[in-house]
């Protein structure tokens, strides 16, 4: 164990030439971050966790019943053995053939066995009030980390001049405000790690467990590498969309269609603007030229804006599907917000797999960071 966490923590990979861990160490004039301190994350995760619960039921709810929000769920399906084994034991989404054997085992038609698979599957969806609760939840966390973020990175000297992300590093100090921030993003998505086990099960459940594991690694190396002044940045303009696409779903789900619209099309706006122009132009710029002629390359460097050229493709991919899904929305006129996977992720039977998954993927390497 010992060679390998050696081998995992070799200096030569993670810091630049001729610095070693021995110089990033805590002193009384200076703290830098330490693998250690993250750990801190787990349980403040469960806190939030137990936050979202009591948020969720005495005061989404409330809002949701106030806002006449369905608090049923699907239709249910009738008992049935026989199907019940076949759904859960085979397939979800029985072909002819074998549509054509239970129809002659069970003395029914065709139809009305679809019609049972069709309700069974819905079954396993959580109820709109559900879905608005979850949303209110993140909505309230992207804004307040949002507005944290936006208030704190605004006296920070690196917002206006980037090139202060990468003088004298890595020897930049860890200021509380940093330290905050990375711990509460980090115990954000760690709490939805664990919430994926406790929630309804979901069929994006293994996209979106791969998403939020990939999420967190991200943030742990980049806090790790004292990355975390460009980190900070990337945080912050990723969670700003995230703020209108949640407001968006929490009208979809009350059936405000004008005012999802609306929310849609400012999200659209910000995420294209944001992610096909403010960002290459401002953080790409940074780490590959700025960074390149301060501190130059060494391995984390190049694995590192690897991965933040790979989002920068994946945010030109999915800008197009937001341009293409909207302009064919407005040439059949009127823009539908349920049938973007975007706005509610859970109904995915309209959509296509490969949207879906480009999708997850785009979050899957967002800092969202």
């Amino acid at each position: 164990m010992a060679g390998i966490l050696a081998w995992f923590w070799n200096e030569r990979f993670w810091l630049p030439h001729n610095v070693t861990w021995a110089d990033l160490k805590n002193t009384d004039e200076a703290t830098f971050p330490q693998a250690e301190d993250l750990y801190l994350a787990c349980p403040l995760a469960f806190c939030i966790f137990m936050i979202r619960l009591v948020f969720e039921r005495f005061i989404a709810r409330p809002c949701a019943m106030g806002l006449k929000i369905q608090t049923n769920g699907p239709q249910k399906a009738q008992p049935n053995a026989i199907l019940e084994k076949v759904f859960t034991a085979i397939t979800k989404h029985p072909d002819e053939k074998r549509l054509e054997g239970l129809s002659k085992q069970l003395d029914w038609d065709v139809r009305t066995i679809q019609r049972w698979f069709r309700q069974r599957r819905n079954q396993e969806k959580p109820s709109t009030l559900a879905r608005f609760c979850e949303s209110m939840w993140r909505f309230t966390f992207y804004l307040y980390i949002f507005t944290y973020g936006v208030r704190f990175l605004k006296k920070t000297p690196w917002l206006w001049n980037t090139k202060e992300c990468w003088y004298n590093y890595p020897y930049q100090p860890l200021t509380v405000d940093i330290h905050y921030y990375y711990i509460l993003e980090l115990s954000f998505y760690l709490s939805l790690l664990f919430s994926q086990f406790t929630d309804i099960r979901r069929k994006d459940f293994l996209i979106m467990f791969l998403h939020h594991v990939a999420t967190i690694s991200l943030i742990v190396f980049s806090y790790v590498n004292n990355m975390a002044r460009v980190g900070t940045l990337v945080m912050c303009l990723h969670d700003a969309a995230d703020v209108l696409i949640e407001a968006a779903k929490m009208a979809n789900y009350a059936k405000c269609q004008i005012l999802c619209n609306l929310l849609f099309a400012m999200f659209a706006i910000l995420f294209i603007s944001s992610r096909l122009g403010v960002y290459p132009i401002w953080i790409l710029n940074t780490t590959l030229f700025e960074s390149w002629e301060i501190i130059g390359p060494y391995p984390s460097w190049w694995v590192f804006n690897l991965l933040l050229i790979m989002l920068q493709l994946l945010h030109s991919f999915w800008s197009y599907l937001i341009v293409k899904t909207a302009c064919r929305a407005i040439s059949k006129g009127k823009l539908k917000c349920p049938r973007l996977s975007f706005i509610t992720s859970d109904k995915t039977d309209d959509i296509p797999v490969s949207l879906s998954f480009n999708v997850a993927m785009l979050q899957f390497w967002a800092f969202k960071m």
